[in-house]
């Protein structure tokens, strides 16, 4: 780690820059080192050029997959039965039984260094946001288990989640790609699109929302389905502006024959399942926002400190340093948010956060997006022109503020998330009032 009294002002999060930190443990500083050296070799220096080609090379999945830098994808705590099961004990020197979300949150810090989503997330293979993996492992049977987990775990195969259509993207109760069964019951027919499906392209299966019942959320499930170089699967990836070597992807379904051993759980309850990996989801994605705008705000503060015009530097203008305190405030803000989040993951239990932090944790992701936007475009205008070319010094700024509607839109997007903030605390508050009604009829309180 560098020393405190050589950073450029907001490049590092507070614990990082020489300041105490009530939540991070040698555990986690040891892990923040490995996970730097790892990344700065195989990821960093690459990751521009990787972008700009909007794809990255199979060896790096394969490399990742190796020194089992894909499980920290994975929602804390770890299944270390499982884990051990597949002969993984540790990632860099961290016994996977001693993962917290702490270890989780570093990684998610470092993989943004990049200050680019698209390399970053090319790596989640299915052990994100729900994707995948952590559905089978929560809701599957044994024999799911058994039959995905030995390959899906070390990254032998990857996996997606497909929850999004054309017709369907926050509104997940009007998914309308449909899975029939054949008339002997051994397969799902499966016909529908998917679309902006992160990973989708590489992938070998999906978790995937379908309507197996009536209109609703009570008509939806999960399942596992086959993708690459299954027949009635056609995948085709999506030019988007953020994200790019994501491997963003459009799916076609048609007719796509699925045993109905790979069904996730119980039909019906599909919208639980895609439901309980959000907090996860929106939480991780704040982590990460939080590093990429801070990767904006440090880049434009490095630049106005050699920058001149009108005879001084720009860090000399008022105007300047008013916008850097702007963007800065938010950013701290955000960080310290974040790292609370984080810590109330370590204390509660999953069915207390789903309920607690439900809300909250889709305000943090909204908040997120909201601060990256206004560090991204202080980025921007303070690099000027520089910051609207697509190459040279101000690259990482225009590169940076494309991202920020993939901040603001996957994972729900921002005014959804506003609204479904403010509905939940009200629900909470409300039980929470009813609880302490007397009953009628009782003079006991």
């Amino acid at each position: 780690m560098a020393s405190s009294t050589n950073l450029v002002p907001f490049s590092e999060p507070t614990w990082l820059a020489g300041f105490p930190s009530p939540y991070y443990k040698d555990t986690h500083r040891k892990w923040q080192k490995a996970c730097r050296a790892f990344i700065e070799e195989h990821l960093l220096p690459y990751a521009m050029d990787w972008e700009r080609e909007e794809t990255v090379p199979d060896h790096l999945f394969q490399t990742f997959a190796k020194h089992n830098m894909v499980i920290p994808n994975l929602p804390a705590p770890l299944p270390v039965e499982w884990l051990k099961k597949v002969g993984i004990h540790d990632i860099l020197g961290t016994p996977v039984e001693e993962w917290d979300y702490f270890h989780t949150g570093i990684y998610l810090d470092e993989m943004a260094r990049t200050g680019l989503a698209g390399p970053s997330g090319s790596m989640t293979a299915g052990h994100a946001f729900g994707q995948g993996i952590p559905p089978i492992i929560k809701f599957g049977s044994k024999a799911l288990h058994e039959k995905f987990l030995p390959d899906l775990l070390p990254g032998k195969k990857r996996a997606c989640i497909a929850i999004t259509e054309p017709g369907a993207g926050s509104d997940v109760a009007n998914i309308a790609t449909t899975a029939v069964k054949s008339a002997d019951g051994k397969h799902y027919i499966v016909n529908g699109e998917k679309k902006w499906i992160t990973n989708g392209f590489w992938s070998e299966y999906a978790a995937m929302a379908v309507r197996t019942g009536g209109p609703g959320a009570g008509g939806l499930s999960m399942i596992v389905c086959p993708l690459k170089g299954h027949p009635g699967v056609n995948m085709r990836r999506l030019k988007v502006s953020g994200q790019v070597s994501a491997g963003t992807t459009y799916i076609e379904l048609d007719d796509v024959k699925v045993p109905v051993e790979n069904l996730i759980g119980e039909e019906g309850l599909g919208m639980r399942y895609v439901m309980t990996n959000f907090n996860h989801e929106r939480l991780t994605i704040s982590v990460s926002v939080a590093r990429q705008a801070r990767v904006a705000l440090s880049s434009a503060f490095a630049y106005v400190m050699k920058r001149e015009a009108f005879g001084k530097q720009l860090i000399e203008q008022p105007v300047v340093r008013h916008r850097l305190a702007k963007a800065g405030a938010e950013l701290e803000t955000l960080q310290a948010w974040v790292e609370q989040f984080l810590y109330y993951m370590t204390q509660l239990t999953k069915a207390e956060a789903d309920i607690k932090l439900g809300g909250l944790t889709a305000l943090a992701k909204a908040k997120a997006g909201m601060v990256l936007n206004e560090c991204a475009q202080t980025a921007v205008l303070l690099f000027g022109g520089n910051g609207y070319t697509r190459t040279g010094q101000g690259e990482i700024a225009e590169r940076i503020y494309r991202e920020v509607p993939g901040a603001r839109i996957p994972g729900g997007s921002e005014d959804v998330m506003l609204d479904l903030a403010i509905r939940q605390l009200v629900k909470n508050y409300r039980n929470a009032t009813k609880a302490m009604e007397r009953p009628q009829g009782s003079s006991k309180l």
